[in-house]
């Protein structure tokens, strides 16, 4: 496999990162584990409960002592998320996505989780969407953050816009379901 590397940019590879000084080209000559800084979802930006999936698998990957716990998070979010999804193509994508991590490709995976991205950002309509980060995660995010990259200052709590309430109940905290009943 051949990566192509722009100058500055980061890649984990099996286990340590890696950072050039220029734009190179990498050929991977026998089986390795890796992911480009690009593919890296940080904590903060695991806002829906597919990105939370992603995430969790992404631990898998980069982390793989903490692979136990990434299982039990990914499982949790998987299971939730099977039950309230009616839509079949994202249904069928989270199976073979699943099946992808079962069989240790977690690189095609995560690809295939990314792919997902706009059917569920189709599901949740602007104002269920949450933009604070998901508290679940957080036990994971402390060791498991990959490559850092550059970040504007983060928001204050001030800053970070919570979803309105509903129906006369509370502002949800947390991820909604998905399903709109729910």
């Amino acid at each position: 496999m051949r990566l192509s590397l722009r100058a500055g940019e980061r890649i984990y590879i099996n286990g340590a990162v890696l950072r050039v000084d220029r734009k190179v080209a990498i050929e991977l000559l026998n089986d390795a584990t890796f992911l480009l800084e690009s593919h890296v979802l940080q904590v903060e930006e695991a806002t829906t409960p597919l990105r939370q999936l992603y995430f969790a698998a992404q631990t898998m990957l980069i982390d793989p002592a903490r692979t136990e716990a990434a299982w039990s998070l990914y499982d949790g979010i998987r299971d939730g998320l099977l039950a309230t999804i009616r839509d079949p193509a994202l249904r069928d994508g989270l199976e073979a996505a699943h099946g992808l991590i079962e069989a240790g490709r977690l690189y095609e995976a995560l690809k295939q989780l990314r792919g997902l991205y706009p059917a569920e950002a189709a599901l949740l309509s602007p104002g269920d969407m949450p933009v604070a980060p998901v508290p679940v995660l957080g036990a994971l995010a402390r060791r498991s953050r990959g490559p850092e990259r550059p970040r504007e200052r983060p928001p204050s709590g001030a800053d970070i816009r919570r979803p309105p309430a509903a129906r006369g109940r509370p502002a949800p905290q947390t991820l909604p379901a998905l399903d709109p009943e729910a």
